[in-house]
């Protein structure tokens, strides 16, 4: 594993995104728990990109445009579905020790790997860059990529718990102010909007 891995791990990683923003959102609304519970979703949603990755599936969605551009445009009808749920959510912000429950941890970890599986940057990455990080000549290149890919999603999991749980420390400020509130749903319905616009102008 080289330096220049790492680096682009960290890089890609601690780049706010859907997932990242997922996570904090979780940690506001509900807590530690379900914030941590969020991470290990958007680390469960890297999974698929492994196997594609290793199977040879990177392969067919490089040299296909139309298998890029449908994934591309789930991931934007995805978030903007988030977008229209965050949007419309008016329920009331409540401490941890509130007797209100919040969402099951299925519940939960099911958005967040959906969440993940959409994203086209880890598209990219393990289609496009993780190959690079591959040498043949230092042993199988399916036990190397599997090994990268267990450290990317170390990485997503330890930065992205780190997110939510930080956004969970400040919650107990943010819920005494319901306009808070009020804008900070907003603003998280806007940026998934503004993500999913990203994603629909970029291409390959």
């Amino acid at each position: 594993m080289s330096l220049a891995f790492l680096l682009t791990t960290l890089v890609v990683v601690a780049t706010p995104g859907t997932g990242a923003l997922y996570t904090v959102a979780t940690g506001l609304a509900h807590g530690t728990r379900a914030a941590i519970v969020a991470a290990v979703g958007c680390t469960l949603g890297i999974v698929p990109h492994m196997v594609a990755a290793v199977s040879g599936l990177a392969a067919i969605l490089h040299s296909s445009a139309v298998a890029f551009q449908t994934l591309k445009y789930l991931g934007v009808a995805y978030l903007l579905y988030l977008a229209w749920l965050t949007w419309r959510d008016d329920s009331e912000l409540v401490a941890e020790s509130s007797p209100a429950t919040p969402p099951g941890p299925w519940r939960i970890v099911g958005t967040a790997v959906g969440v993940n599986v959409l994203n086209p940057k880890l598209t990219l990455f393990f289609f496009a860059f993780l190959p690079q990080f591959v040498d043949p000549a230092a042993g199988p290149a399916f036990l190397r990529m599997v090994g990268l890919s267990g450290v990317f999603m170390a990485v997503t999991l330890v930065m992205f718990a780190a997110y939510g749980v930080f956004a969970a420390g400040v919650r107990t400020h943010v819920i005494r102010r319901p306009r808070v509130v009020t804008w900070m749903r907003r603003t998280f319905a806007a940026t998934y909007v503004a993500l999913a616009a990203r994603m629909a102008v970029t291409s390959r």
